[in-house]
């Protein structure tokens, strides 16, 4: 099983944990509420969890462009 960040907006792997037991404690997803946690984490069917989270680059863009906020995706 392995812990999988990923970029909500360009799909870009931003890292990757590999653990045989997963503390949500550990990695702060304790302190998410419902909906954040079922916006944000997903369930593969090969075991891993999916974080979604945001690059350094889709960040850098949002602080330059704060209009995009308003959009779903502003990756074209």
């Amino acid at each position: 099983m392995a812990i999988v960040y990923k970029c909500r907006h360009c799909g870009q792997e931003i890292g990757k944990l590999d653990q045989q037991m997963l503390d949500t404690s550990m990695l702060g997803l304790d302190q998410l509420s419902s909906a954040d946690k079922r916006d944000m984490i997903s369930y593969e069917t090969n075991g891993d969890v999916q974080i979604k989270s945001i690059c350094e680059s889709c960040e850098e863009s949002l602080g330059n462009h704060p209009q995009y906020h308003e959009l779903d995706y502003f990756i074209q």
